[in-house]
């Protein structure tokens, strides 16, 4: 496409809907008789009539008919487009309702959420607090954010957190008196801390992958908690083994408190990402959120 051949698109189908050179022109910001000037140049230059012109009237030719409705969807979409930009110049507004469980909100929004209110005075953020799946459009929430093993394939998803590594790990003088375990399968010997899932009251088993295979053990021990702290407490007791993420540990793993057994059993898993339903034109609240809350940014 020549140089200045859009505008003369543009130009001809304005022409082409008012069928005059005067209201277009006046559409448009220039003179008739410049208008006319460039339609003639882009028929020349096209090879092809495409008004039809009398002394009073001007109408596509069939080939301009034709021209006419091969523009009309790429004329729309770059007006489309023109026009969503003004949700970058507009400061975000309105209220975003996020869903997430009390972990992931402690990680994720915790340390940013604040400020981001801070920055920005016209946003209002609602926060519920589900250790369950919660269905985003059933119930009206703008985003959820869940590990990412746990979002839908349907969703617009946007990491917000590392990859995460959950692994067992127990006292020095726990495994004085117990022989560290070789496998997940020396764990029915041990005193684990177990973990109750607040949404199903099931017990969460312990996860392991090892060479592409998947095991789950179902341990037993003298505790079994639904909140964090607790076990966390009770394993740097010496209580028994901890199934427990690698950063809430790390300070007590480099002092030597807390030792860690099973390290080839347990890889790394997704962590967590924000998603949202798939729309062509986020809200702009909810854009200014994401871009704040993104990892690595």
């Amino acid at each position: 496409m020549q140089r200045g051949e859009l505008n003369d698109l543009l130009a001809f189908a304005a022409v082409a809907r008012a069928r005059s050179f005067t209201k277009a022109a006046g559409t448009l910001g220039m003179s008739p008789s410049a208008l006319s000037h460039a339609m003639r140049g882009l028929e020349t230059r096209l090879g092809v009539r495409l008004l039809a012109r009398t002394t009073r009237s001007v109408a596509p030719t069939e080939a301009g008919e034709r021209l006419l409705r091969s523009l009309t969807p790429a004329l729309a979409e770059i007006e489309h487009g023109l026009l969503a930009l003004g949700d970058w110049r507009d400061a975000p507004s309105g209220t975003v309702r996020i869903t997430t469980f009390a972990y992931a909100a402690q990680m994720v929004l915790e340390p940013k959420l604040p400020a981001f209110l801070l920055a920005n005075p016209d946003v209002r953020v609602e926060v519920s607090i589900d250790n369950g799946l919660t269905d985003l459009v059933g119930e009206g929430f703008d985003a959820g954010i869940r590990f990412g093993e746990h979002v839908d394939r349907d969703m617009i998803a946007v990491r917000v957190g590392p990859d995460l590594r959950t692994i067992v790990v127990g006292t020095p003088d726990y495994f004085a008196r117990h022989a560290p375990p070789a496998s997940p399968g020396d764990l029915d010997r041990h005193a684990c801390i177990g973990y109750r899932l607040k949404s199903t009251g099931g017990l969460l088993p312990w996860e392991f992958e090892r060479d592409g295979r998947e095991y789950n053990v179902r341990t037993q021990g003298p505790l079994v908690v639904d909140e964090v702290p607790l076990t966390l407490a009770a394993v740097r007791a010496g209580v028994g083994l901890g199934y427990v993420m690698d950063h809430e540990v790390a300070d007590d793993l480099a002092a030597g408190r807390l030792v860690q057994v099973l390290d080839a059993w347990c890889p790394t898993f997704p962590g967590y990402h924000l998603y949202h339903p798939s729309r062509r034109q986020t809200p702009p609240a909810l854009r200014a959120l994401i871009d704040v809350l993104r990892h690595g940014d």
